[in-house]
């Protein structure tokens, strides 16, 4: 068995600037009658919240939905910044789903979502409901996406890669073993990953799945996802778990791997697919400890080895054809912390609410390690973890 170093993430300073998305969605009309909710002070963690948001303030804030504000647009709608009369920067998603949701569930699912707080989470400000209109005020993150930096110039180093992974695997355990429901986020991927100006990894859109699902009854079978990031079962026959999940993240570690996008049509036949394309070569990568084949070249060759190792290992096992025998996301964080010791809650280990077992961590590290290297003689299942 190989014998990995502790080392330290590395911060890295931004000097990126952030571009815009430019889009000719129009924008949305102020004339509907509204009730908008900000959260409470101690919810959300900004202070100085006013007790309630009008619908014709964020009209006011995102310069009435100016394409100039347009940060993004994805599956659940289009996201401007806005600016706050007491000066707060946010990110205002326009939701698509709608009002056929009655306001009392939508209210249920958006108070759910607006609960969770986690430094690799992006938290939620408040919502407005008016009569045709759904919309989410969020923290903004000023540092664009993961999939932005990953697959532009200049290229991420190394050391920003290994905490990028790092922070997502964080944010997604607390969503899938901390929460009370638990929460399936449905559509991880690099562009769903906001980086803040250290470069420290926010998870987004969390809970937005199960709002559109439980808006449009006629579509609460429908796949909801991404093509490229699907866990196959979920592909396949709509069947969700936190394994799904944790598939999606393992293509996400894919990319930082090699600097691939996931789906790429310009790659021979046979090799669109990410996943399909790395699966012989992650075992070769870990069976003679070879990276060249799959590191991404834009690093040359600046990484760590035993770092690479590990992050092959973990993507090995994310992206397994079975579900049950991906490991869960706390696992994937107990593997990240013996790459690093990092200080981010006062000296307890991240994603550990309780003592902390080395025994426990030795026997999973094992076990991830035999998931790795293909062995099918275990189940996930037969560990519980204090994540």
């Amino acid at each position: 068995m190989r014998l990995l170093t502790r080392t330290r993430f590395k911060v890295v300073p931004s000097g990126s600037t952030f571009t815009k998305t430019q889009s000719t969605a129009p924008p949305i009309a102020s004339g509907s009658s509204s009730r908008c909710v900000s959260f409470p002070p101690e919810s959300s963690g900004l202070g100085n919240s006013r007790p309630l948001f009008v619908f014709e303030e964020l009209v006011k804030a995102t310069n009435g939905f100016s394409s100039q504000n347009l940060l993004g647009e994805g599956g659940f709608g289009s996201v401007y910044k806005g600016y706050l009369p007491d000066g707060r920067d946010v990110a205002v998603k326009q939701l698509k789903i709608g009002g056929g949701q009655g306001e009392r569930e939508f209210k249920a699912e958006v108070e759910i979502i607006s609960r969770i707080h986690h430094r690799h989470l992006v938290s939620l400000v408040g919502y407005c409901i008016s009569e045709t209109q759904r919309l989410l005020i969020y923290d903004y993150v000023p540092n664009n996406t993961l999939h932005f930096h990953l697959h532009g110039r200049p290229a991420l180093d190394w050391a920003t890669r290994v905490k990028i992974a790092a922070g997502a695997a964080r944010g997604l355990a607390y969503l899938h073993e901390d929460c009370h429901p638990r929460i399936i986020h449905r559509d991880i991927k690099s562009s769903n990953i906001l980086l803040d100006n250290n470069f420290e990894a926010k998870v987004s859109d969390f809970g937005l799945a199960k709002l559109a699902l439980d808006t449009n009854t006629h579509v609460t079978t429908r796949v909801m996802g991404t093509f490229g990031y699907m866990a196959p079962e979920y592909a396949s026959s709509g069947k969700l778990t936190d394994k799904s999940d944790v598939f999606s993240y393992g293509v996400v570690l894919l990319e930082l791997i090699t600097g691939r996008e996931p789906v790429d049509a310009s790659q021979p036949s046979g090799e669109e697919s990410l996943v399909e394309w790395a699966r012989p070569l992650l075992n070769h990568a870990l069976e003679n400890e070879e990276f060249e084949s799959l590191a991404d070249p834009r690093l040359e060759k600046n990484y760590i080895e035993s770092e690479m190792f590990q992050m092959i290992e973990a993507a090995a096992v994310c992206v397994r054809h079975s579900a049950a025998k991906r490991p869960r996301m706390g696992q994937v964080v107990r593997a990240f912390d013996t790459l690093a010791i990092t200080d981010l809650t006062n000296g307890m280990r991240v994603g550990e609410s309780e003592l902390f077992n080395s025994a426990q961590q030795s026997e999973e590290i094992r076990l991830f390690r035999r998931m790795a290297f293909g062995s099918q003689n275990y189940s996930t299942d037969s560990f519980s973890l204090s994540t």
